[in-house]
């Protein structure tokens, strides 16, 4: 175990690709699932917990991680995974005895989820990571699927993730009432990433304008900018991945700062990459923020702050 998670901050600083990587686990049933690397601190064996009387029930108690008292959920109760036979309920015991806890932080908050058994870390594509099938309903734990080869058989991999709540925290509502109506331009390759911010920024009562490469976000912005558009009016700012087929991220930033008409345009990098290479090429290409995939709250965060910019209101 710790062999395989010794790793794991080397493997959130993927540097050059549009890539991410999955801890694939057992839930003890049949199905696959898996959680961003990015995401999770650290996987440590079932620790001392302490009951909460009157907590939610899904929360099996709560530990000392580092010093600081976090909660642990039980995964498998939280997505309502079910046991439906007695055979598969010996399967679930068994793998019970070797359950772990995933440490995550997500949204500014660190909580523990109990898993079944560990099985490895993929490095795959954002361009393979789909959105749930439609019928999974707006509710379903899974944010994403993608398939893999395992064993020598392409297996199905549900990808749990957090939900795009936003934390009462971040929300305003005296910024949010300024928001209602405008429109917010996305750019990104991947159907997953353009469904998680589209379905974030619409709570703010935003308009989402959508596209899947830089390319064609620099010729809208140019369209509108020939026609006598003032960039800026027709969209309060632009989220855009980096590494994008036709135009990436970062040259998509530096042609629109290169042109006197958009320049001004509020412009932020929102990718799975992270590290001081992003950081570097933020400031050398111009782009006003840097977000990494995926994290509700700060993309609320940014958008909040720049209308509040607009109408030079401190926070």
């Amino acid at each position: 175990m710790s062999q395989l998670m010794s790793s794991i901050d080397q493997r959130t600083k993927l540097v050059g690709e549009n890539r991410l990587e999955l801890l694939m686990f057992k839930l003890g049933s049949r199905h696959t699932f898996a959680l961003n690397v990015f995401k999770i601190r650290e996987v440590i064996t079932v620790p001392l917990m302490n009951q909460m009387p009157g907590s939610q029930q899904n929360i099996k108690g709560v530990t000392n991680y580092r010093g600081v008292s976090i909660p642990i959920i039980d995964l498998r109760a939280a997505i309502k995974i079910t046991t439906t036979n007695n055979k598969h309920a010996v399967k679930v015991e068994a793998e019970a005895e070797a359950a772990n806890v995933i440490i995550t932080e997500y949204n500014r908050s660190v909580q523990g989820f109990l898993i079944g058994q560990v099985m490895r870390i993929i490095n795959t594509s954002w361009s393979d990571i789909q959105p749930p099938p439609s019928t999974a309903g707006k509710n379903n734990y899974l944010t994403a699927i993608t398939q893999i080869k395992f064993d020598g058989k392409d297996e199905l991999v549900e990808i749990i993730d957090y939900d795009t709540t936003i934390s009462k925290e971040v929300w305003d509502e005296d910024i949010i009432a300024h928001l209602k109506g405008k429109k917010v331009l996305v750019v990104d390759d991947s159907a997953t990433a353009l469904w998680q911010i589209s379905e974030t920024l619409s709570q703010l009562g935003l308009e989402i304008i959508e596209l899947k490469d830089g390319l064609k976000a620099l010729n809208l912005l140019k369209n509108w900018a020939d026609a006598g558009k003032v960039v800026t009016d027709e969209i309060l700012m632009m989220f855009t991945d980096a590494e994008m087929p036709e135009m990436d991220g970062y040259r998509l930033t530096a042609e629109v700062r290169q042109d006197p008409r958009m320049s001004e345009l509020f412009i932020v990098l929102n990718t799975s990459l992270s590290g001081s290479f992003n950081d570097a090429m933020v400031k050398k290409v111009g782009c006003d923020r840097f977000i990494s995939k995926f994290q509700p709250d700060l993309l609320v965060d940014v958008v909040q702050q720049r209308m509040r910019e607009i109408l030079n209101i401190e926070s």
